[in-house]
């Protein structure tokens, strides 16, 4: 049974949407650690690729590519993570919203901020204080100090800070709060 909006079309106009026009790229939502995250997860995919190939295809495993995969989906976390405080698409319950007045949602909506920006800057103090007991043990199959997963962490949580922060201003200067216009966008996960 085909549901109204979804009307069955033929083969045809299938492959006819590809011809479509899109238009111009538009790039300018992502930042610069957004970059960053996507070439750290090709390495990982590299990594991941050459564990796969050599161990199945060689049955002769490189041994260091677990172990790089697996700090770069460390990096790729929360680097990705920074993004998602700045576009405001990390889960929230917004259920209370629905039943606040629009002056009572965005009073609570600074509230919620504060303490957003408070959790990044106590994570990120946690963070320095963590990689200084443990940031120069080596790691196992390169000899290389873990503190430079550990220092990305750390600097992934100052610049979730700093984005917070970022979205506490917008909230007090505008007249829509970033969630507000994230959602009028379709770009958040609220």
């Amino acid at each position: 049974m085909a549901d109204k909006d979804h009307t069955p079309i033929s083969v045809e106009e299938m492959a006819h949407a590809f011809e479509e026009e899109t238009g111009p790229v538009d790039l300018s939502p992502y930042s610069v650690e957004d970059w960053i995250t996507l070439a750290v997860f090709w390495g990982m995919a590299l990594c991941v690729f050459l564990q796969f190939f050599t161990r199945y295809a060689l049955n002769n495993s490189l041994t260091w590519t677990e172990e790089v995969a697996m700090n770069c989906l460390v990096v790729v976390v929360f680097l990705g993570s920074v993004m998602c405080v700045r576009m405001t698409r990390h889960i929230v319950v917004d259920i209370l919203y629905n039943f606040l007045s629009r002056k009572a949602g965005r009073v609570l909506e600074c509230i919620v901020d504060v303490i957003t920006v408070g959790f990044f800057v106590y994570m990120t103090w946690l963070m320095w204080r963590y990689v200084g007991v443990v940031g120069s043990e080596r790691m196992v199959t390169i000899d290389l100090p873990r503190g430079i997963i550990y220092y990305t962490v750390l600097v992934s949580f100052a610049l979730m800070g700093l984005r917070a922060l970022q979205n506490l201003v917008s909230d007090m200067r505008s007249t829509k709060t970033v969630r507000e216009k994230a959602a009028e966008s379709g770009v958040s996960g609220v």
